[in-house]
């Protein structure tokens, strides 16, 4: 889910990078208007994500050329198959190709940390969520990746909603305060999120009308503890610390939500290649 205007105005951005004064590959040995024609294949099993923003780098470039999807974000495609195919003029689409294929990698490499993540806590209550550490200038494209490989997002930014955290509890005095003065003036369809450390910080959070109470690196028995506690009152998060080999035991604590930024900040790319057409 992102908006296209916005996407356009990163290809911009992208290209001017990679371009700088003019692609001198392209421009000193490829005639003008030469032709030709490439497929973008998954040299390894992926998780589609960026695809269409794929599409509108080469468009972006070269209104003329001609793009064509094969298969969509969120599907998965095998080793060898094909995700786009684009052909027209041959200087152009060897000077877009590079960031067509960089996003394309990037998204997809999330998208598949992200379903290993999600397998993960199969059959758990549990639902993964992502969160505000992305790539400055990427964030939409990255939390979209996130959806195609089947978590959720967490805030887009920090006005999607209030997260109470250590410091903001420390300025305002408690939890009680904090809640009651964002309460106060904070839009109705808006929800609120404490950070608790402790369990009597779940204890205190629990007298307020909080949303979420999100337990920040607590052992897995004081999160079962806690669960308890809330007792459906309140949603529960888990944070902190989470790896793909410690979530499933934190799942099964009974949180509903468990987020991380290791499906974003840790996702290797993935291997995609742009190669003729035969």
């Amino acid at each position: 889910m992102y908006d296209r205007f916005a996407v356009d105005r990163l290809i911009d951005l992208w290209l001017t990078e990679d371009i700088g004064y003019c692609d001198l590959t392209a421009q000193t040995m490829i005639d003008a208007d030469a032709k030709a024609a490439f497929v973008m294949n998954a040299r390894e099993p992926v998780i589609v994500a960026g695809i269409d923003v794929a599409v509108r780098v080469f468009e972006r470039y070269d209104p003329s050329v001609r793009v064509a999807k094969h298969l969509n974000d969120g599907e998965r495609a095998e080793k060898g198959a094909i995700l786009l195919s684009v052909s027209g003029n041959a200087r152009s689409l060897l000077t877009a190709e590079r960031t067509a294929l960089n996003i394309v990698q990037r998204m997809s490499g999330i998208a598949n940390e992200t379903a290993r993540y999600v397998k993960a806590i199969e059959g758990t209550k549990a639902r993964l969520l992502d969160s505000r550490k992305t790539t400055p200038g990427l964030r939409m494209l990255e939390k979209h990746a996130v959806a195609c490989g089947g978590g959720l997002n967490h805030r887009l930014g920090l006005d999607n909603g209030v997260m109470i955290k250590d410091n903001h509890i420390a300025v305002c005095g408690s939890i009680k305060a904090a809640v009651a003065r964002a309460r106060k003036v904070l839009p109705v369809l808006t929800k609120i999120e404490v950070e608790c450390d402790r369990l009597d910080q779940v204890a205190e959070a629990l007298e307020t009308d909080v949303d979420v109470i999100m337990l920040d690196n607590m052992a897995l028995a004081d999160m079962r503890h806690a669960v308890e506690m809330v007792g459906g009152r309140a949603k529960v998060e888990a944070s902190g610390g989470i790896r793909l080999e410690t979530i499933r035991p934190i799942a099964e604590t009974g949180v509903d939500y468990i987020s991380t930024s290791k499906i974003m900040q840790s996702a290797p790319a993935v291997d995609i290649g742009l190669d003729e057409a035969e």
